[in-house]
């Protein structure tokens, strides 16, 4: 007998479109209910009822006035759904109970009918269907259980089944009455001798959907795993499962996907509790949610995990509370406190747990996003807290909407694993050799190695860095810090150091984050060489993240915050360079009169050389007092300069200035728009500079370089101390 049950409703339903293996693939409303009760203990059947339901749209396709015989005259008279299935539920009640028995399960030919035509449209209509209709047998299952030798369980068909117990097939021709009293002779067959099957696979849906975390080590079946595509943007987890309904939505199983900016783009991953109900998922294909239809297609587990997966135990813990309603708030101020939102929300709309309700979305750094997640216990709460959407706390107006736990997970994913520096996509410069000197600023490598120091006042040099830095100075690479300058060549507060290693990298972020210096609090974050190494080759730190620059000059380093650093003599003996992947291979000299001891590897000025100029960073602890941008300044040898422009094939390259040494660079600022190069000669008047023709040729390939700008405000030009 079904479980816990003494009685077999044996039921079959119709709807005004496509009926059989495509039943409620076309959302038509049912038209008709056919049923009648077995007694599994007597073995004896109730009388057989037929009943004509009206939907709302009176349209019958041809193909459904062909099987059922029916007409709209005929629907006309009935009654709509509500009041045929509480006729089906009295009728059911008073019999079983004329039998003396206490309680009944729905015997289906196929779950259709309950999972993809009864659920859906009474959920449309916002019907509450009574208990029976949320637990059923399958008779097909149950034969193949006691029968496993008639075949594939999917190719199983009512006549197939009569055929293979050698009972005649039913000739009445009815709509209906036919399917059903096939049921109702397959039924008492496999319950007599030799079979005495007993109908025990019950097969349940769910009342409602339950919210959950996934963690991303769980597995996850990919046939289990549909993509919802066009979902009103304001539409919650519930809303999803609500078109689902029918169908069992694994725990925690709705991941609403997100764009770039954070907010919702219309699509959801939904995992089912097998593939059966992912099969039929994908029935609901252009099925409507309101005025919008939703496209359904395959998904793999991997999409979902990424979406929906999740480590973090303080969103399991906020999560870890059963029955919540889960509300949003996006906007927040980022000094916004606990009691402030609770205060926000008011009385009639209390969080759960107070403060423990609350979750404030951060990132890495612990920086507020303005984001924040808020638990209630109900959805009376839930609904009198989004009423407060787009009122005032503080200076800012807050939205609210309804959200999800995979959305949560979602959310903290992204903000959790976003680098402290965004990533660019790798620069289209074809590579060149490099230089084999030591170079200044290592290989980009994602291991995390370098701190970054945020809020350094704007007067701090390289002494109060390493003061701050303490005991740690020790750990510092050499040519390891790199403070930021800002487009005008000023200090901006940041600056990058490089550690000898990850574990130096993490000690100084936890033992030096929030020191104090100068008055001010410093934070400093542990990031990767490759986050460092993209910024310094002239990306811009903003709130959404890592910027290209523009193309503007670079800026050189004030020449006193690196004075206290004596040059090694070994790196002034090479021509080092800052950057020395731009770089192609040194030339060697045509013809010089030093000795090779003295020589030195010359490299001549190309136009590629420009192309990554925009460094907006400059190292320094200790630094060679030149600026690391400063591509065509190198010691050469007198007759290597005029050799080497004379060698140089291409003739923008051969009219670039190289300067002799030694020399000097001077950067000037605040020039006046209209100054030409008379009128720098002029201000340096009384000190021996190179050629005016030699000046005026750095200016216009300093200005060359920075062509994109309309208005160059500072300009570097070369002069000789002799």
């Amino acid at each position: 007998m079904a479980s816990h049950s003494d009685t077999l409703v044996v039921f079959f339903g119709a709807t005004a479109g496509a009926n059989g293996g495509k039943l409620g693939s076309d959302e038509r409303e049912i038209i008709l209910l056919v049923w009648q009760i077995v007694d599994l203990h007597e073995k004896k059947v109730g009388k057989l009822h037929r009943c004509l339901v009206k939907p709302d749209t009176l349209e019958l396709t041809d193909q459904c006035k062909e099987e059922t015989g029916l007409t709209l005259d005929d629907l006309i008279k009935a009654e709509p759904l509500d009041k045929a299935l509480q006729q089906f539920q009295q009728s059911v009640s008073s019999e079983v109970k004329c039998l003396g028995r206490s309680s009944y399960t729905l015997c289906v030919n196929s779950p259709l009918i309950i999972r993809q035509t009864l659920h859906p449209e009474a959920s449309k209509k916002n019907l509450v269907l009574p208990a029976c209709f949320f637990s059923f047998v399958d008779v097909t299952k149950e034969f193949h259980k006691c029968c496993p030798n008639a075949g594939p369980v999917q190719k199983l068909t009512l006549p197939s089944m009569l055929e293979y117990v050698s009972l005649p097939a039913e000739s009445e021709q009815l709509m209906g009455v036919k399917e059903v009293r096939s049921m109702v002779q397959l039924t008492l067959c496999i319950l007599a001798e030799p079979h005495n099957h007993t109908f025990s696979c019950v097969e349940t849906v769910k009342y409602k959907f339950d919210s959950g975390t996934c963690s991303k080590t769980e597995p996850v079946d990919s046939e289990t795993v549909i993509r919802a595509r066009g979902l009103p943007w304001q539409s919650s987890d519930q809303d999803i499962a609500r078109f689902f309904k029918g169908l069992n939505i694994a725990r925690g199983g709705v991941a609403l996907c997100l764009n770039a900016q954070g907010r919702r783009n219309g699509e959801a991953l939904v995992r089912f509790i097998n593939s059966e109900h992912r099969d039929l998922a994908l029935e609901r294909h252009k099925h409507h949610m309101g005025s919008r239809y939703i496209e359904v297609y395959k998904a793999t587990g991997e999409e979902f995990l990424k979406i929906a997966g999740g480590t973090s135990n303080e969103v399991a813990q906020f999560l870890s509370k059963e029955n919540q309603v889960i509300v949003r708030m996006r906007g927040l101020p980022f000094t916004a406190t606990h009691q402030e939102v609770l205060a926000f929300l008011g009385p009639e709309s209390p969080v759960t747990d107070g403060a423990e309700g609350l979750l404030f979305v951060k990132y890495p750094d612990g920086r507020p996003t303005g984001d924040a997640f808020v638990l209630f216990s109900c959805e009376e709460y839930a609904q009198n807290a989004l009423k407060r959407h787009k009122q005032i706390l503080g200076k800012r107006y807050i939205e609210l909407f309804r959200s999800t736990a995979a959305e949560v997970q979602q959310v903290l994913n992204r903000y959790m694993s976003t680098p402290l520096i965004s990533t660019l996509p790798p620069s289209p410069i074809v590579p060149v050799p490099v230089l084999a000197s030591p170079s200044f600023l290592s290989s980009a490598s994602s291991t995390r190695d370098c701190v970054r120091l945020r809020g350094l006042p704007y007067t701090a040099g390289i002494e109060d860095i390493l003061e701050f830095m303490g005991e740690h100075t020790v750990d510092i690479k050499p040519h390891g810090v790199h403070m930021v300058l800002n487009q005008q060549g000023r200090p901006s507060g940041d600056a990058f150091i490089q550690m000898k290693s990850p574990d130096r990298a993490f000690m100084v972020s936890q033992k030096c984050h929030k020191k104090t210096m100068k008055d001010r609090y410093v934070e400093v974050f542990q990031c990767s060489t490759e986050e460092m190494s993209i910024v310094l080759m002239g990306g811009t730190l903003n709130r959404s993240g890592l910027s290209p620059p523009p193309c503007k000059l670079p800026c050189l380093s004030p020449p006193t915050a690196y004075a206290a650093f004596p040059t090694p003599p070994a790196l002034l003996s090479e021509a080092a360079l800052y950057q020395p992947p731009l770089l192609a291979a040194p030339r060697p000299h045509q013809t010089t009169t030093h000795s090779p001891a003295h020589a030195l590897a010359y490299y001549p000025p190309q136009p590629h050389l420009y192309m990554n100029m925009n460094m907006n960073y400059t190292a320094y602890y200790p630094s060679p007092p030149v600026s690391p941008s400063t591509v065509s300044y190198f010691a050469a040898p007198p007759g290597a300069v005029a050799a080497a422009v004379a060698a140089q094939p291409h003739p923008a390259a051969a009219a670039s200035p190289v300067l002799p040494q030694p020399g000097a660079l001077v950067r000037m600022q605040g020039l006046p728009y209209n100054t030409g190069v008379k009128d720098i000669l002029s201000f340096f008047q009384g000190y021996q500079v190179s050629t005016s023709a030699d000046l005026e040729a750095a200016m216009y390939q300093l200005i060359g370089v920075c062509r994109d700008e309309a208005i160059t405000q500072s300009l570097y030009i070369t002069h000789l101390i002799m």
